[in-house]
């Protein structure tokens, strides 16, 4: 597995991991996540307005233990490692909830 970092603006704002950069990238580009970006907001602001750069990287060490250390927490028994799942490196609070703040 390798693990990928996404960046808005060139702030780091996401890690993941995936077996491949192609199939980083697919997830990347794909819409669903995209709208997901939308949605979610730090420091009282989207987290993405469709407008700044996104860029794809491949995560510093930093942030891969980060992606590393949200599995082990993660209390999800159905999840398994070849499940998505995006590690925010930035506060997140999702604009749909009712305000409630969520860190990943």
């Amino acid at each position: 597995m390798d693990y990928f970092t996404v960046e808005i603006a060139g702030r780091a704002v996401a890690s993941f991991r995936s077996e491949n950069h192609e199939e980083a990238t697919h997830f990347f580009e794909a819409e669903d996540f995209r709208d997901d970006l939308t949605v979610l907001e730090s420091e009282g602001k989207p987290l993405w307005d469709r407008k700044a750069a996104l860029s794809l990287r491949k995560a510093t060490t930093e942030e891969a233990s980060e992606v590393e250390h949200a599995y082990e927490f993660d209390d999800d028994p159905e999840r398994t490692i070849e499940d998505e799942f995006v590690v925010f490196l930035v506060p997140v609070a999702d604009l749909t909830d009712e305000g409630e703040d969520t860190e990943d």
